[in-house]
């Protein structure tokens, strides 16, 4: 069992676990964090390394916020921005066109809670990628106990292990050199089907031992 917690269009260190993981399940009961991958991507725009994110509000409670509660802020036409920004970005890379259909649905679906978002862009990638796309969820919080598969520390932007991914051409690298750990998305538009096999030539170990 591997412990993730569900992010928006994750970064491809959180796939390099999940593609090498033999179970997924995913951390539901946390507390919301501000500035984490739970509701923001990072990908390659024209100007360099772009970050797209969810507004997002809080029900009218008291206490710490759970993330499963997190409510998007539907005031905002963000799903437009986010797929504009993909289309400048990436419509002239290779595989744009064999995969954005299979997105769109995030961008036209209407949602209520982030996680859901979270969870359909999962379930949608890991299609995508071939790999196993079942998972379980959490019933209550669990508590950090140094377990060897505790993955939870990939949604956190500042903990991101620092180990040199293996490069691959990005489509504005010869303006701004190569950017690594971007979203997966810019994995999976440059790189198309050998995606998967980059991910799983990463260990997931590494990840584990180089956290920052």
């Amino acid at each position: 069992m591997s412990l993730y917690i569900p992010t928006y269009f994750s970064p491809i260190s959180q796939y390099i676990a999940i593609a090498n993981s033999e179970k997924v399940v995913f951390e539901v009961a946390d507390n919301f964090q501000k500035q984490t991958y739970r509701n923001r991507c990072y990908v390659f725009g024209t100007n360099g390394k772009q970050s797209l994110n969810i507004p997002v509000k809080h029900p009218e409670t008291t206490g710490k916020k759970k993330t499963k509660e997190t409510l998007i802020d539907t005031s905002t036409s963000w799903q437009r921005h986010h797929l504009r920004s993909l289309e400048t970005a990436y419509r002239n890379s290779p595989f744009f066109e064999f995969y954005i259909h299979d997105l769109l649905p995030i961008f036209t679906k209407e949602y209520k809670y982030l996680i859901d978002v979270n969870i359909d862009t999962f379930s949608i990638l890991a299609e995508a990628l071939e790999i196993d796309n079942h998972y379980a969820k959490t019933t209550e919080y669990v508590v950090a106990n140094n377990e060897e598969n505790d993955f939870r520390f990939l949604a956190e932007v500042k903990q991101q292990p620092k180990i040199e991914f293996q490069k691959y051409i990005q489509m504005f690298d010869d303006k701004h050199g190569f950017l690594p750990n971007l979203s997966i998305v810019d994995l999976l538009f440059m790189e198309g089907p050998n995606a998967i096999n980059i991910l799983k030539n990463e260990s997931s170990k590494n990840l584990l031992l180089k956290k920052s």
